[in-house]
């Protein structure tokens, strides 16, 4: 079979190319290996050029096919010069072409070695502006933070991303999908990292309109996870500059949020939460969006968070759930 495949790639018509595409996908990992050390990306590469979309999607399986589980032949894939034409690929009307064109992307980066060589690529300006693209399957959207999340690793791509505008594109994509869904997770996610480890980005996190608000409804909405990475994104601002932010985080009503978390949050989540609060308590006054808040009780929890640290007991949640019922009134 395997000289079948070879021979229709390379000498087939444009229906024997695709079929041996497809059938390359059902080889084994060994016979997949064979084929690529056999030159059979060449032909591949020649499919993804072609004015036919069944051609194109045969390809790309193949593709992925070919890289999955081995290193050397995501190296191979990138060292052909497939990057350009998946770039290409990305403004193309078929859906199903993006969606293969973006896990193809998404597949590559995984590879230490093709970062450094897809941000060189022009791929990061091209995968920001999928970001909030509403013509694109909502798999493409997450496979295209994937791909981005995996750029971060390395360190010198980093500046790259931060001045991309990506900060401004996951805030928007945040704002406007549900908080709870796993969009809106791995945007935020992403997010986080890249604040994490640049300055600008979080200055230009910070400085955005509406982001802190952002950050505080995904605190009361989001997944256990979403909330997690926003409060670290908040702990982050708010340490950047605590005189600047911390007014402005109280007067966006993050306390009901941030106290919910101390009792139910991830571990990290309910540490972060707790140091956050810390950074907080000293605001003498500030009203939340209907009630004024009932400063002797924080006095109380924070007290008792400062003595008891990692660990709260049963008084405390108590003051906790006495006070977020109190600024929810």
């Amino acid at each position: 079979m395997e000289k079948e495949i070879v021979e229709n790639l390379w000498n087939g018509d444009s229906e024997a190319q695709i079929q041996a595409a497809m059938k390359l996908s059902r080889l084994s990992n060994k016979q997949k290996h064979n084929l690529a050390e056999s030159g059979v990306m060449v032909p591949l590469v020649s499919m993804l050029h072609s004015q036919n979309f069944e051609a194109i999607e045969a390809s790309l399986c193949a593709f992925l096919s070919l890289s999955f589980g081995s290193e050397r032949n995501k190296i191979r894939i990138v060292r052909y010069g497939v990057l350009p034409i998946l770039l290409n690929l990305l403004h193309c009307e078929s859906q199903t072409v993006i969606q293969l064109s973006v896990a193809a992307m998404l597949t590559l980066s995984s590879c230490k070695r093709n970062k450094v060589a897809i941000a060189s690529s022009g791929a990061v300006q091209i995968l920001v502006e999928l970001i909030n693209n509403s013509n694109i399957e909502t798999q493409s959207q997450l496979d295209t933070i994937a791909t981005l999340h995996n750029l971060t690793s390395c360190q010198e791509i980093i500046p790259l991303i931060a001045s991309s505008g990506v900060i401004f594109s996951l805030l928007e994509l945040i704002h406007d999908s549900v908080k709870s869904s796993l969009l809106v997770e791995k945007a935020i996610g992403l997010l986080e990292n890249i604040v994490s480890s640049s300055e600008s980005a979080l200055c230009e996190a910070a400085s955005i309109g509406g982001a802190i608000r952002i950050l505080v409804e995904t605190i009361e909405d989001g997944s256990s996870l979403g909330k997690e990475h926003a409060v670290g994104i908040l702990l982050l601002i708010c340490q950047s500059c605590r005189e600047k932010y911390r007014v402005l985080i109280l007067t966006d009503g993050v306390m009901p949020g941030l106290l919910q978390l101390t009792v139910d949050g991830t571990w990290r989540a309910k540490s972060t939460a707790r140091e956050l609060l810390l950074l907080l308590r000293d605001c003498s006054s500030y009203s939340s969006r209907s009630t004024q808040i009932n400063h002797k009780l924080i006095e109380q929890i924070m007290e008792e968070i400062d003595t008891e640290g990692e660990k709260l007991t049963d008084t405390t949640l108590r003051l906790v759930e006495e006070m977020i019922a109190k600024l929810n009134t």
